[in-house]
């Protein structure tokens, strides 16, 4: 693959259909194989960009139903691309795309809550949690992993069992 380009890849023969268009920005192969095995089918096409600049270009052409960001790309990472689709949405010179965000650690948490992503995985990544998390955000929910969940004292209360 020529650095710097965003490539179709031929989707696989997996049965389930999510998605007509994914655009994949990253820039290890391993990476766009687990997305391409999860999401891959005979009517779907995944585009994978192997540097985040070229993302932007990417949607004004075609827009996609999600993007998925790997957040080490060795040139503009996810962060850093996420927010750029995301101010040149809010300037009005992109449509809305849904984005998932693929971390590295827990400790990314926080770098895809600034970044506006519409959701987040923790690598390692497994074909069960990519569709789930792509179908949630498609759906208009949020995949929000590693963040704790809070229960109020009230919360508390009203789940304890009568005694």
């Amino acid at each position: 693959m020529q650095r710097g380009r965003c490539d179709p890849i031929p989707a696989g023969p997996v049965a389930l259909t999510l998605v007509p268009y994914v655009l994949l920005a990253t820039d290890a192969p391993w990476v766009s194989d687990e997305i391409r095995a999860a999401l891959g089918a005979a009517d779907t096409t995944i585009a994978v960009c192997d540097n985040g600049k070229n993302v932007r270009k990417s949607v004004l052409a075609k827009a996609p139903d999600i993007a998925i960001l790997d957040l080490q790309i060795g040139n503009m990472g996810g962060m850093a691309t996420c927010m750029d689709l995301r101010l040149e949405e809010s300037g009005g010179r992109l449509p809305h795309v849904p984005i998932l965000m693929l971390l590295d650690r827990v400790a990314d948490v926080h770098l895809a809550r600034r970044s506006e992503a519409d959701g987040w995985l923790v690598k390692p990544l497994d074909p069960m949690r990519l569709r789930n998390a792509v179908k949630t955000i498609l759906g208009g929910g949020f995949v929000h992993e590693g963040v704790p969940i809070v229960v109020s004292e009230t919360d508390k209360t009203q789940a304890a069992p009568a005694s």
